[in-house]
């Protein structure tokens, strides 16, 4: 077995810690030049770590650690900067940016361009105004969706229709095929040919119009109609990677939205 590698003062973003031990975490960072990385954080639990305050989440790091394998041992941390504070409505969006990188990022895969979008977004959340919190907060969301497919290999066809090749129209409605893109089906089709509804078989697809597609592909969405679409569509796309578990922080936030409306 070969020596371990040293990694010194590496940009990085706790994603998710979980307990180790007895006084040691497991945790699980985003780093600028060397993607999604695990390493133990030895001694942290305890009353008086000085690392402890600063393994938080939407905090910059620069993290030293030694790694033989998939598991390191972090050696040292510091601040790269203030941390960024989410609004407490938009807090559980930061967890659910952080929950898709862990899920769907390889260890030691670099995404240094995905590291930006990460910063750009985390910037964002936590300077968004009171008057258009919700809207700009989706608005931030699906751009890092989109980026963080782009990243994986998982492009998107927001721009022309797959089977004819013509750019999208506004008004129309499409058939967005997840393993292919969007497809024009007229009403003849929909309700008379065998061979459509043959091929919906395996292949989920969602309805939506073609000017949702476009602001998806220009960050820009002229009405709440689009931010609607744009969040099912998605939603969809992700599934197909994520799979069957849950994330947690969509749990979380229906569980407060429940609770909001039974209060």
């Amino acid at each position: 077995m070969g020596s371990p590698a040293r990694h010194q003062l590496e940009p990085a973003f706790v994603l998710h810690q979980r307990p180790y031990r007895d006084t040691s975490l497991i945790v699980d960072l985003f780093t600028e030049n060397y993607g999604r990385i695990s390493v133990v954080a030895r001694g942290v639990r305890k009353a008086k770590s000085r690392l402890s305050p600063l393994l938080q989440p939407f905090q910059p790091l620069l993290i030293s650690w030694v790694s033989r394998g998939e598991l390191g041992t972090l050696t040292a941390a510091e601040n790269n900067g203030v941390p960024f504070i989410l609004n407490p409505r938009v807090l559980i969006s930061g967890f659910y940016i952080n929950e898709l990188l862990v899920r769907l990022l390889h260890h030691d895969d670099p995404h240094t361009d995905l590291f930006q979008d990460y910063f750009n977004v985390l910037k964002k959340l936590s300077t968004l105004s009171t008057s258009q919190l919700l809207v700009d907060e989706q608005i931030a969301l699906r751009g890092f969706e989109i980026q963080l497919l782009n990243e994986l290999g998982y492009a998107l066809i927001l721009d022309h229709e797959v089977k004819s090749g013509m750019p999208l129209v506004p008004d129309t409605l499409y058939h967005y095929f997840l393993e292919q893109g969007p497809l024009f089906i007229d009403e003849y089709q929909v309700k008379h040919v065998m061979d459509y509804h043959e091929s919906l078989k395996g292949n989920d697809f969602v309805k939506i119009h073609g000017k949702s597609l476009l602001d998806l592909a220009q960050g820009t969405f002229r009405d709440a109609s689009s931010l609607r679409e744009s969040k099912r569509l998605m939603r969809a796309a992700l599934a197909v990677y994520l799979g069957s578990k849950p994330l947690h922080s969509r749990s979380l936030l229906n569980g407060l939205r429940d609770s909001k409306f039974k209060s």
